[in-house]
C-alpha cells in the first residue's frame, strides 16, 4: 500500500518573506494611480509597526477593513498587471533562504508545499508561482464587472486558514497528522494545531510562549536571498542593523509626517 501523501503549509509574511506582501506593493499602486500619497505613507508606517510588533487579531481586523475600503473600485486587470511587473523587484529580495531550503527538503521528501496567506490571491498567486510551490490559499475579494467591490468572499485568516487546509487535504488526499505547518504569528494557531508537525518561525511573543508550552519546534529565519541567485550558495547575510536601519528610516519618516498633520 502506498504511503499517505502529506504537505507542508507555510504562512507567507515574516515566514517565507521578510515583510508584509500586501503592503510591499503600496508604491507601485501609487504610481499606477490606485492610491494617493497619504495611503503610501500609511502603508509604510504599518509595515514598520508590523516588522516591530507582528500581527495580532485587532491589527489584522483593522488591516482587513482598511483594504476593503481602499481597493473598492480597483480594476482587477490593472492590479494583476502591476503585481506581475513589480513582483521580482519587490518580493525577490525578501525571500528567506531558509524557507527556500525547506521547500526543497519537503519536495524531496514527496510532500506538496502550500502557501496559506491572508493577503489577496492576486498577490499570493504570483508569489507562489515564483517560489515554485504546489498550491496557494489566499484571501479572495468579490469582483463585479472587472472591478473589486470592496467585499471579501473568503478571508484566509485564523480559523479560515484551517478550514481551507482541511478542504485542500480532503481534495488532495493529504494526511494532516503527517503534515507540517510554519508560521510566525499566534493568530495562526489554528493552522499550526491542525498538523502533526507545527513549527514556529520567527515567532511573536505569544506564539513563542505557546510553542514552548506545547513543545513545538522553533526556527529563526534571518537570510533573505534573491530567488534568481538561489542556484548559488547564498553569501553571508549583511549586518542586521542594515535592515533595522531601513525600517527605522521608514518609520521615522511616517512619524514625522503624522506629527506634522497633528500640528496642522
Amino acid at each position: 500500500m502506498s504511503r499517505p501523501r502529506a504537505a507542508a503549509f507555510f504562512d507567507l509574511d515574516k515566514t517565507v518573506i521578510a515583510k508584509s506582501s500586501t503592503l510591499a506593493f503600496s508604491r507601485p499602486f501609487y504610481k499606477g494611480g490606485l492610491v494617493n500619497r497619504r495611503a503610501v505613507l500609511k502603508s509604510s508606517f504599518a509595515q514598520f509597526v508590523y516588522l516591530l510588533q507582528g500581527a495580532d487579531e485587532d491589527s489584522m481586523d483593522r488591516m482587513r477593513d482598511y483594504l476593503k475600503v481602499l481597493c473598492a473600485g480597483w480594476p482587477v486587470d490593472q492590479v494583476s498587471a502591476i503585481v506581475a511587473e513589480t513582483l521580482h523587484e519587490l518580493i525577490d529580495p525578501m525571500v528567506y533562504a531558509e524557507a527556500v531550503a525547506l521547500f526543497d527538503e519537503h519536495h524531496a521528501a514527496g510532500r506538496d508545499v502550500v502557501i496559506v496567506s491572508s493577503s489577496g490571491e492576486e498577490v499570493v498567486g504570483p508569489i507562489g508561482e515564483m517560489l515554485g510551490v504546489d498550491h496557494v490559499v489566499a484571501t479572495r475579494m468579490v469582483v463585479q464587472d472587472g472591478r473589486y467591490t470592496g467585499e471579501i468572499e473568503f478571508y484566509a485568516y485564523g480559523e479560515g486558514k484551517a478550514v481551507a487546509m482541511r478542504e485542500l487535504a480532503e481534495e488532495r488526499g493529504y494526511d494532516l497528522e503527517q503534515s507540517w505547518a510554519y508560521s510566525d504569528s499566534f493568530t495562526d494557531r489554528p493552522m499550526l494545531d491542525l498538523v502533526g508537525n507545527p513549527v514556529a518561525v520567527n515567532p511573536d511573543k505569544a506564539l513563542r510562549r505557546h510553542a514552548a508550552e506545547q513543545g513545538w519546534r522553533l526556527r529563526e529565519f534571518r537570510r533573505p536571498v534573491r530567488m534568481r541567485d538561489r542556484v548559488r550558495v547564498p553569501s553571508p547575510p549583511g549586518p542586521p542593523v542594515a535592515y533595522a536601519g531601513m525600517a527605522v528610516a521608514a518609520g521615522a519618516a511616517c512619524l514625522a509626517w503624522w506629527a506634522g498633520r497633528r500640528r496642522t
